[in-house]
């Protein structure tokens, strides 16, 4: 059955066209996920098809009967208690409960967070009836195990699903068709038959396909543009002109230039970072209780309720941190304590001396939407300077979007702007807290690629496992009731720890000091005094290690890729020996790199 067919829409912002001419189909049992560049017009697709907004020309028809539910980025809810906004019945109390949201069943709406009205819209809209759903970025704000209960329903949900999302796992999880936007045009991935994968895996395939083909075909109108130049420049000895229309379609073909890409370059996140000494942050005994508000309560307020007990944690240089656990744990309120935003209810924080915080948290810095991009980059000095400029370049901000008013912008690019801000005052210890909330997939993936290479501190907060998995070395578990444990292996060292063995409540005494590892051997590895001759920490080495096998993947894949060209090359000498020298420095690379990792690995043992 068809539920919504689109045809023909076309949509645009002031001074800014978004896409044209994009055609949809959904019926039951369909899962289309849509991606595309922040401020493509992904969300205001969306809309468009749930019916709130009218598209500049196109039309949207709905099968007969077709209940149709949305869920906005940014929902509204009526006012009232948080039971009142789901329903009453058992069913609302469930899904609430495993969205982390029981404990203010009973709260006002108009008194949640913009995170907790997102998981009570979501929560509504889940309980009730629908032939279709429209998300947009249903994971924002979402822990990990609601997330994971999230993808369960919707693989179990079995009428048709548009959704945008960040989170790439969920995308490959559920998905089985994906929609892209790319500089206004559209395009539809699909797997070739059920067992070839998901709508996204299809997308990647179908993108680097069509950027190879792109780069074929232009290479190709070169070689003719080439061509064509040279019979022009030529004399015609048989007659005194040559062919008018040959000659305007050769003049046509040399003045040519290919399809401008959606974003020039690669994001500059490289913005530099001031020096970090060998002191980081150090937590002594922190812990925190949120004071308990009551009538003629003492200036200090009593103690209220527990979110962390008293730990100790040393975040040393190069340290990649990620802290995970339901939601409601204390993962933001301990990125507070570390900035400096709370004071520890016990212990303390001592904080080297060239340490440089830098803090991009779930709600971003307060941007004045009435300002435009260039003004609030400026900030007090009034005009941009010319680095300015170049930055905002680097981070996609060209042309009209720099003189657009922020109130005019997508979610995901005053995220971006956001992001340029924090970095821009070049920090050394790098807080992140869901850094990955409205962000593209290829802004993502930059941020990725930068951290990979970035030598200051980073602790981030997230619930994107993929963003985890990629930038994290260790994980800080909070357990929800003042315990924390560092986890080794990351994210997915965690996950396989939980699942082979579920975590019992922890004791009152062990929650009043950190527990490094569950692992019996590494626990007593870390109590034995150092006798190794390294003069480096384990934390440090387990840096340089990940450091080591990424630089060893990426040496070792352009050798792969220098020794395909040497196969396609054929009998052309010259290219031949351009390849071969390259191919010797990338062997040279691989062998070095191997031989750090070697080195490395075994002074970590």
């Amino acid at each position: 059955m068809i539920l919504i067919d689109a045809q023909g829409l076309k949509a645009s912002r002031p001074n800014r066209p978004l896409f044209n001419d994009i055609s949809l189909t959904l019926s039951d049992g369909d899962r289309i996920g849509v991606v595309g560049l922040n401020g493509c017009g992904k969300s205001t697709l969306l809309r468009i098809l749930s019916g709130d907004y009218s598209p500049d020309s196109g039309v949207v028809r709905y099968g007969r009967g077709a209940r149709i539910g949305m869920l906005a980025q940014q929902p509204v809810l009526p006012l009232g208690s948080v039971r009142d906004a789901v329903g009453e019945d058992w069913r609302g109390e469930a899904m609430l409960d495993r969205l982390g949201m029981s404990g203010l069943i009973d709260a006002q709406t108009n008194e949640l967070s913009g995170g907790q009205q997102k998981r009570v819209a979501l929560a509504k809209l889940l309980v009730s009836e629908w032939d279709a759903l429209i998300l947009d970025e249903p994971t924002n704000h979402l822990d990990l195990d609601a997330i994971a209960s999230l993808e369960e329903w919707l693989a179990n949900f079995r009428g048709g699903l548009i959704l945008v999302t960040h989170d790439r796992h969920v995308l490959d999880r559920v998905t089985t068709k994906v929609l892209e936007i790319d500089r206004g045009k559209a395009y539809l991935h699909m797997p070739a038959n059920r067992n070839a994968g998901s709508g996204y895996a299809a997308y990647l395939a179908a993108r680097i396909e069509r950027e190879e083909q792109a780069v074929n075909a232009e290479q190709k109108r070169k070689n003719l543009a080439r061509t064509e130049l040279a019979w022009l420049r030529r004399g015609a000895p048989a007659r005194t002109t040559k062919p008018k229309a040959r000659i305007d379609a050769a003049t046509e073909l040399v003045n040519r230039r290919p399809e401008a890409a959606a974003r020039s370059g690669e994001i500059g996140l490289s913005l530099g970072n001031q020096r970090l000494g060998s002191k980081g942050v150090e937590l002594h005994g922190v812990g925190f209780s949120w004071p308990t508000a009551r009538p003629n309560a003492g200036a200090s307020g009593d103690a209220g309720a527990l979110v962390l007990n008293p730990f100790d944690h040393e975040l040393e240089p190069g340290d990649r941190l990620g802290i995970v656990g339901p939601n409601g744990a204390g993962k933001s309120t301990l990125l507070d304590l570390i900035s400096g935003r709370l004071k520890p209810t016990h212990g303390h924080l001592d904080i080297g001396s060239t340490v440089k915080i830098g803090y991009y948290d779930q709600l971003g810095r307060e941007l004045n939407v009435n300002q435009r991009v260039r003004e609030a980059v400026a900030g007090d000095k009034g005009q941009p300077s010319i680095e300015d400029n170049q930055l905002m370049r680097q981070f996609w901000f060209d042309g009209d979007t720099q003189y657009a008013p922020i109130s005019t912008l997508s979610g995901g690019e005053r995220r971006r702007l956001q992001l340029l801000l924090t970095l821009i005052e070049q920090p050394n210890v790098l807080l992140l807290d869901e850094p990955t909330n409205d962000l593209d997939l290829d802004t993502l993936r930059a941020l990725e690629d930068y951290l990979d290479e970035w030598p200051g501190i980073v602790v981030v907060v997230s619930h994107d496992r993929v963003f985890l998995d990629r930038t994290v070395i260790d994980v800080l578990a909070l357990d929800g009731v003042g315990g924390a444990a560092v986890v080794r292996g990351g994210v997915a060292g965690w996950l396989k720890q939980r699942n082979a063995a579920p975590t019992e409540q922890m004791s009152g005494a062990q929650r009043g000091k950190l527990i490094s590892t569950p692992d019996v051997a590494a626990a007593e590895l870390a109590q034995k005094p150092k006798t190794s001759k390294s003069s480096k920490s384990l934390s440090t080495l387990r840096r340089m290690v990940a450091q080591s096998e990424t630089a060893l993947a990426k040496a070792t894949a352009e050798l792969e890729k220098l020794t395909a060209q040497m196969s396609g090359a054929g009998n052309d000498h010259v290219k031949l020996a351009k390849i071969s020298e390259e191919l010797a420095k990338a062997q040279a690379k691989v062998n070095s790199a191997e031989e750090t990792w070697l080195a490395l690995a075994a002074e970590a043992e």
